[in-house]
This record gives structure tokens, sequence and C-alpha cells, in this order.
């Protein structure tokens, strides 16, 4: 398969490079149009030289048929995590991943929000976490339990036995005055009584 994707990719290199080419001599005027045009007149005369035209065309569209299906399929892979059963193939949206790991926040009291980003590699799966913690957490304690609880998660959830990976990224941490003053911010519902400051 990488054979086939280093060739479809030098074969489109070679093809695009002619392309510039021509369109350079083309801006240059290094090619003659009288040229240009009896060359097209002398093939088109030969149904031999019809043919050949012809067929490479349609090779040339089958080639590129065939290598976006699988620089798409290749896509496609890279977004699910891909494992078999007794009962067949199970593929998992990285997607679904990410919201399983999304509801560990409710299990942590200490992160305010989490941010996971999952990727199926060679090597195994890679997340990274994007987190903001709570002023009370001990970083050191907390991002060791948050480690430990998201690959337990994700090998409990998914049975694979391949690495995974996790790094975490603390992206802010909220002190309480940060919390008292978004509490101040937000409008009080308490009901207002019409004339109330008005006496008899």
């Amino acid at each position: 398969m990488r054979f086939f994707t280093v060739m479809g990719i030098l074969f489109y290199s070679i093809v695009i490079i002619f392309v510039g080419l021509a369109l350079i001599a083309f801006a240059l005027n290094l090619l003659p149009v009288q040229e240009i045009s009896g060359l097209f007149i002398l093939l088109l005369g030969s149904l031999n030289a019809r043919i050949i035209i012809g067929l490479s065309g349609f090779l040339l569209i089958l080639i590129s048929f065939s290598f976006a299906q699988l620089i798409l399929g290749r896509f496609q892979r890279e977004k699910t995590i891909a494992f078999t059963t007794a009962s067949g193939e199970v593929t998992v949206a990285l997607s679904a991943v990410e919201d399983l790991i999304k509801r560990l926040t409710g299990i942590i009291p200490e992160i305010r929000e989490l941010r996971p980003d999952v990727i199926a590699t060679k090597k195994g799966i890679e997340v990274k976490l994007r987190v903001i913690l709570k002023s009370e957490a001990n970083i050191p304690e907390l991002t060791t339990r948050l480690q430990e609880i998201t690959r337990a998660r994700i090998q409990e959830v998914l049975g694979v036995e391949e690495q995974i990976i996790i790094r975490i990224h603390i992206a802010k941490i909220i002190s309480i005055e940060e919390k008292d003053r978004k509490r101040k911010d937000l409008p009080t519902d308490e009901p207002t009584i019409p004339f109330g400051g008005y006496r008899i």
C-alpha cells in the first residue's frame, strides 16, 4: 500500500511539474503556437495516436480516482479506532471517545473544564487533554489521577490492548477571587416591588 502511495505522489508531482513548465514556456513564448497546432493535427490524423491518447486519458482518470480513494480511506481510518471481534470488525469514532473523556469532569471535582483531543496513531491511542483547574487542586497528584482514570476508562469501554499515551496541558487555574467575581457579575433574579420606594 505504501508503494502505491509513493508512486501516486511521484506521478502527480511529475504531471504538475510538466504542466507548470509548459505554462512557463507559453508565457515566455518558447513554444510557437504553429508548431503545437501542427503536432496536434498530426496526432489527430492517425487512428493509432488517437487510441493511445484516449487510453492515456482513461488511465489518468483511473489513477486519479484510485489515488483519491486511497487518501480519503486513510483520512477516514485516522478518525476512527478499529478492532476485530468474533462477529466482525468494529469502528469507534474518535469524537465518541472524546465525549467519553469529557464526562470525567463530573468525577474529578478539582477540574473546572476538560477538552480532550484523541488521535489514533501506529504507536497507539494518543490523548491530549486541555484542562482548566480550580485553585485548590494539587497539580502533580491530580494529573496522575486523571491520567490513570482516563486510561482505565478507555481500556474498559473499548477493550483495546493498544498503548494509550495521555498528555495533559493545564491551560488555566481559576482562583477563588475569580469565582466570586463571576458570581457577582451574574444578574440576581430577586423580584422588585413596584412603588417600593414611595412613602405615604
